[in-house]
C-alpha cells in the first residue's frame, strides 16, 4: 500500500525507487520502447504522414507527457499512487515529461519524488531520472497554476537511471529532409516504400515508419515479396532483412550490417563474394556492396526462419 506521508530519508526513498525501476528494466530496453511508442502514437503516421515533433499541434505536444506517463505505467505495471501518478516500492512518485528538460512541477509534488523524463527523436536519445521536489531543490517562483521547476541545485541532484540512452531510431529523421520530401512526393504507396528502402540503406526501419510512408492499411504487404519491395528491389541487388526472423538477423550480423530488431527491417545492397567473406546464402557467398560499386547479380532469396 502506498503511503501519502513524506519520508524523512529522501535519499533512501530515491534509491528504493531507482532500484525497483532498474529491477524491472535493467538495460532500459523496455523504457526505450515506451518513448518510441509514445512518439509514434503522437505522430499517427499511418493516418497523417507525420514523423517529427514540429508537425504536431500544440495540444498534441502537451498531451505527449500524459501519454508517456500512461505508457510507462502499462509497460512496468506500476500501481496507482494515492496523490501522485505512481506507487513504486511503496513510495508516492509523480511522473513529468518535457521535450526540453524544463519540467513543470505541480504543488502536489512538493516534497515528494518525481520521475523526470526527456527524449529527442532527432538525436535518438532519452533520459530518465528521479529527484525530490524539496524546498531547496525547487525554484521560488511559480506560474499562475502554482507550478514551478527545479533550480540549479535540484537539477544537479537528479539521480539519473538512464542518461542519453539510445532511442530506437526514426529512419525518416536520419535522412536529409530533401530525400524524405522526394520519397513522400511519389504518388503510390508501393513506389514510396521501394524508394525509401533504396534510399535508407543499412538503417533500421520500423513498422511505424513503413506505415507512415505507405499510407495504406496493408502497409507491410508493400515490403514483402510477391509484388512488394523484396521482389522489386531484388534485381538491384538489395535484400530486405526482417527482425522477426532469427536467420535474417544472423545474415545482417554476419554481413556487418545494422541488425533489425522485432518489428523492423534493414535494406542492404549485396554483391557476390569469395568463400569466407561475408555470409553464405543458398550455397553462395555475399558481402555488402561498397559505395558506388556496381551490382553484377540479383540479390539472393533469403530464408525465413
Amino acid at each position: 500500500m502506498c503511503s501519502e506521508s513524506v519520508s524523512n530519508q529522501p535519499d533512501h526513498e530515491i534509491e528504493a525507487v531507482a532500484a525497483e525501476i532498474l529491477r524491472l528494466d535493467p538495460s532500459g530496453e523496455r523504457i526505450a520502447k515506451v518513448f518510441r511508442r509514445t512518439f509514434d502514437q503522437a505522430y499517427d503516421g499511418l493516418n497523417t504522414g507525420r514523423y517529427k515533433l514540429g508537425q504536431l499541434y500544440k495540444t498534441e505536444k502537451t498531451h505527449f507527457g500524459t501519454q508517456f506517463e500512461i505508457n510507462l505505467q502499462r509497460e512496468l505495471d506500476f500501481e496507482d499512487g494515492v496523490v501522485l501518478d505512481y506507487c513504486i516500492a511503496g513510495i508516492e512518485v509523480d511522473c513529468k515529461y518535457s521535450h526540453t528538460g524544463q519540467w513543470m512541477l505541480p504543488i502536489e509534488s512538493f516534497n515528494h519524488l518525481v520521475l523526470v523524463a526527456q527524449a529527442d527523436d532527432l538525436r535518438s536519445y532519452w533520459r530518465l531520472g528521479v529527484v525530490r521536489v524539496s524546498e531547496e531543490n525547487r525554484r521560488t517562483s511559480e506560474n499562475r497554476d502554482r507550478k514551478t521547476g527545479l533550480n540549479k541545485l535540484g537539477r544537479s541532484r537528479i539521480r539519473w537511471l538512464f542518461f542519453d540512452a539510445n532511442l530506437p531510431p526514426n529512419a525518416l529523421l536520419q535522412l536529409p529532409e530533401s530525400e524524405v520530401e522526394r520519397v513522400m512526393a511519389l504518388r503510390s504507396g508501393q513506389r514510396r516504400i521501394n524508394e525509401l528502402l533504396r534510399t535508407a540503406q543499412n538503417q533500421r526501419i520500423s513498422r511505424n515508419i513503413i506505415a507512415t510512408v505507405a499510407q495504406q492499411s496493408d502497409y507491410m504487404k508493400r515490403v514483402r515479396g510477391n509484388g512488394g519491395a523484396r521482389s522489386a528491389l531484388r534485381n538491384e541487388g538489395i535484400v530486405i532483412l526482417g527482425g522477426d526472423y532469427k536467420a535474417q538477423q544472423r545474415i545482417a550480423r554476419e554481413l556487418g550490417a545494422e541488425v533489425p530488431e522485432r518489428g523492423e527491417v534493414v535494406a542492404v545492397r549485396v554483391v557476390p563474394s569469395m568463400p569466407g567473406v561475408g555470409v553464405e546464402i543458398s550455397e553462395t557467398w555475399w558481402r555488402l556492396a561498397l559505395p558506388g560499386e556496381d551490382t553484377p547479380a540479383s540479390a539472393p532469396i533469403i530464408p525465413y526462419a
